[in-house]
């Protein structure tokens, strides 16, 4: 909707990780010169942690899009709580081998075998472990033995390891990781952008998808913005794409200090409904009009704000047709079940 009321190309603030977005702030500048540093070497694992929404998918989508597909053969894989022999087959699959079936010692043959071709090949193998804060021990153990496979001097497989900032405690002080600890030759750990970068990604993603300066943006704004999302990246997104909506369903062409600040209200406001415990439309209503959220946005004569009272009344409606519905059902089952209880005397 937004992107057509300002004659935008596409969506600049999606919360989807997408390389194309990437934006070269200080901390990504130095993260990825260690995933370059680390691609020279040819070895061992690099590791790169950041709070949640810091850009790390972006930043490892951005390197995968860097590489010569003539060079380097890439595994991508997001992880869930996997265990040792589970990450062995998510690794075989990432690289486009048939799992299926097959025990821990065929796949790591299988593995290996994949490894030493591409080496033949001249193409060097890479694995990029997303979440790995999710991995047990174990599993880490596994991927560690990984790195075993050398052909003459070199290794046959180099590993990237991202995570959330918890996985920076494990791999350093675990005393089961001291082997995988050794093996690795550079980590950074990604940092929220400064005011001034803040206001340049912002800037950058919307030059990507056409932007002509509509909306603009005054100061007052971009200080709210960063105020508000402390130079991390999903939360940017996240609030600049309310405030593009926002802008379009009010026309507003000039984003001021004030209207983030009412786009923020409203999602402080979504937010403090959401974590309540609310069994049906009224108890909303009673929360709002009890005092249980507060607003400094518009308000109807009820007390709630503007826009909510005729989606309550929609979903209360809803509601009453859902119950009814039921109602029949029942009302039907009981005839029939009482109609086949006849006919069995």
């Amino acid at each position: 909707m937004y992107a057509e009321f300002y004659g935008l190309e596409g969506k600049p603030f999606q919360l989807t990780p997408d390389p194309r977005f990437y934006f070269d702030s200080s901390t990504h500048h130095k993260a990825m010169a260690y995933l370059t540093y680390g691609l020279s070497q040819g070895e061992g694992f690099i590791i790169i942690t950041g709070e949640i929404g810091a850009g790390k998918t972006t930043l490892v989508g951005h390197l995968l899009n860097e590489l010569d597909t003539d060079q380097f053969v890439a595994a991508k894989i997001v992880t869930t709580n996997l265990g040792a022999d589970d990450i062995l087959r998510m690794v075989a699959v990432g690289f486009g081998l048939d799992a299926n079936g097959k025990d821990k010692a065929v796949l790591l043959r299988d593995i290996e075998v994949f490894l030493r071709q591409n080496h033949k090949n001249g193409r060097r193998a890479l694995l990029l472990i997303d979440e790995v804060q999710n991995l047990p021990t174990k599993a880490l153990e596994e991927l560690r033995m990984l790195s075993n496979f050398q052909e003459g001097d070199r290794a046959l497989l180099q590993s990237f390891l991202v995570g959330q900032p918890e996985f920076r405690d494990k791999w350093a002080f675990d005393p089961e990781l001291e082997q995988l600890r050794q093996r690795v030759i550079a980590t950074h750990h990604l940092q929220a952008m400064t005011y001034e970068e803040t206001r340049e990604y912002v800037e950058h993603r919307l030059a990507l998808v056409g932007w002509k300066n509509d909306p603009s943006f005054d100061d007052g704004a971009f200080r709210k913005i960063y105020e508000f999302t402390q130079g991390v990246p999903r939360r940017l997104n996240t609030l600049c794409s309310r405030i593009l909506l926002f802008g379009a369903i009010e026309e507003i062409h000039n984003i001021n200090e004030q209207v983030v600040a009412d786009v923020i209200t409203d999602m402080e406001q979504e937010n403090a409904l959401a974590t309540q415990p609310i069994n049906s439309p009224s108890s909303i209503r009673g929360a709002v009009n009890g005092g249980g959220v507060s607003s400094g946005r518009a308000v109807t004569n009820g007390g709630l704000p503007a826009g909510l009272e005729e989606r309550l009344d929609t979903l209360e409606k809803y509601v009453r047709v859902h119950d009814d519905t039921i109602k029949a059902v029942l009302d039907i089952a009981s005839v029939w079940l009482g109609k086949n209880a006849e006919r069995d005397e």
